[in-house]
């Protein structure tokens, strides 16, 4: 698929997230240490978590680790954006950068970082938040902790792990769930975070062309009741898209709903332009770009995806509908 020079300048950051147990040390270790031919970047919050074995380190700084197998390990002891900058100094180096945050935290502040800072969006590009759940304890999560949920919102691909340690009801009631606060993800189901790296990272997660052509099913637009909890909605429109209406509607509705608006992604079709546009905002904080051309043939569909609380789906609808160009 045609990128543009920028997008394929920028390295794909990968934030991964899930509860505290969910398995991804185990993951992080394995990217750490297969020969998998790729070279990663991974930022993690203290080395000493991951317990990757001390004959893996080659290298060591006060912040940055070479594995044997050529990927970067970091800590987190300062700013976000100051660890990415000096990554990039190491450009060469890897194909890619991970971002693991705690097992408590809501991974928005991770992915705005990607957003807001000019310097770090010239450079990279977020690739996918990929979250790790516990088969086992997830309904218990839920219960106890919005964090939990939020991870799963948020997520572009979910490692469904430990599938080991449940039933197959059980496995199905828990991925029932997952699907009722996020539809739109992949859902991966492994035991011992088992499963192809080429899974996790480079999904491309946030172009939605490349999700459609992979899973053509993904925006279908099922009903489903409303509640205060998390849900997801989808529209689509065939007409052209005017920018200038488009953007006054999206910034209103950010600054309005914005706290309730965990993810909103779209591929969007602008009138007497041939490009793809791919938009994308966690919570109030937005961006967008072109990502290539239409394919000859291919049609020019406009569709954007919300995924919140208290989603008002006919309002939704009517603003989306309200950006086709006249």
């Amino acid at each position: 698929m045609a990128e543009s020079s920028q997008t394929a300048e920028q390295v794909p950051v990968t934030v991964l997230t899930g509860y505290l147990g969910a398995g991804k040390t185990t993951l992080l270790n394995r990217i750490l240490s297969e020969n998998h031919g790729k070279k990663y970047a991974v930022v993690i919050n203290e080395f000493g978590e991951l317990g990757v074995d001390n004959d893996l380190v080659v290298d060591s700084d006060e912040e940055v680790f070479e594995m044997n197998n050529g990927c970067v390990c970091c800590t987190v002891r300062g700013d976000l954006i100051r660890i990415v900058g000096g990554l990039m100094k190491r450009r060469d180096k890897f194909d890619g950068i991970i971002i693991e945050t705690t097992g408590l935290a809501n991974p928005a502040p991770v992915a705005q970082t990607f957003f807001v800072d000019d310097t770090v969006r010239a450079k990279t590009r977020l690739d996918a938040i990929v979250t790790v759940v516990d088969a086992k304890h997830l309904p218990q999560r839920l219960e106890d902790s919005h964090e939990a949920e939020d991870q799963i919102a948020f997520a572009d691909v979910i490692l469904l792990n430990k599938t080991d340690l449940v039933t197959p009801q059980e496995l199905e009631e828990v991925e029932r769930r997952i699907r009722a606060i996020n539809r739109f993800a992949v859902i991966h189901r492994t035991e011992r975070a088992s499963l192809p790296i080429a899974q996790v990272l480079d999904q491309g997660a946030f172009d939605l062309q490349r999700v459609l052509q992979r899973e053509p099913a993904f925006l279908t637009d099922d009903e489903h009741e409303h509640s205060d909890e998390i849900t997801s909605v989808s529209f689509e429109v065939e007409k052209p898209i005017d920018p200038e209406r488009f953007n006054a509607w999206i910034g209103l509705l950010l600054a309005d709903k914005g706290p309730d608006l965990l993810r909103t992604k779209g591929i969007l079709a602008y009138a007497n332009d041939d490009r793809r546009f791919a938009f994308q905002a966690v919570h109030m904080i937005a961006d967008g770009d072109f990502i290539g051309p239409w394919k000859e043939g291919e049609p020019r569909i406009s569709r954007i995806v919300f995924i919140g609380r208290n989603l008002n789906r006919p309002q939704l609808r009517r603003g989306f509908e309200s950006c086709q160009a006249a």
